[in-house]
């Protein structure tokens, strides 16, 4: 199931990566994405959960974003960078159907497949400070 969900991450990373470049529209380019990567049903619609899910929360997700890494303007972020934390961030605060770990886990890999070499230190960075804040509401500090 891992391989299911890791590729439809991938291909999830790929249409917002279009997207944020080119402004292409979501639906068209998700299915053409779906349709390279011969995706099975299952990660196809875990793929457009992600894309929809980003899509539609984008305002609270980047302020998310500018809020952990304020030493990096959204706008001067890698363009890997910021969709793999769009997509992370989507799953951990909003989504809530993968452990916070595996979320986190799952995008420093994308950043090692498709981000820089310090991606995954930043990646990891970043998300760690989202959780370390979950974890602390979630005990009451």
């Amino acid at each position: 199931m891992a391989g299911i969900r890791r590729k439809a991450r991938m291909t999830a990373l790929k249409t917002l990566f279009e997207l944020d470049i080119a402004g292409h529209d979501p639906e068209t380019t998700l299915e053409r994405l779906v349709g390279e990567e011969t995706l099975a049903q299952s990660g196809a619609q875990f793929a457009q959960e992600l894309v929809k899910g980003v899509l539609e929360n984008k305002q609270t997700i980047d302020a998310t974003i500018k809020k952990y890494a304020p030493a990096w303007p959204l706008e001067q972020m890698a363009i890997t960078d910021r969709n793999i934390l769009r997509l992370a961030i989507f799953e951990i605060l909003l989504n809530n159907k993968v452990p916070v770990k595996a979320a986190i886990n799952e995008a420093v890999e994308l950043a090692k497949t498709f981000g820089s070499e310090s991606s995954p230190r930043f990646i990891n960075g970043v998300l760690s400070s989202v959780y370390a804040e979950i974890n602390s509401k979630k005990k009451g500090g």
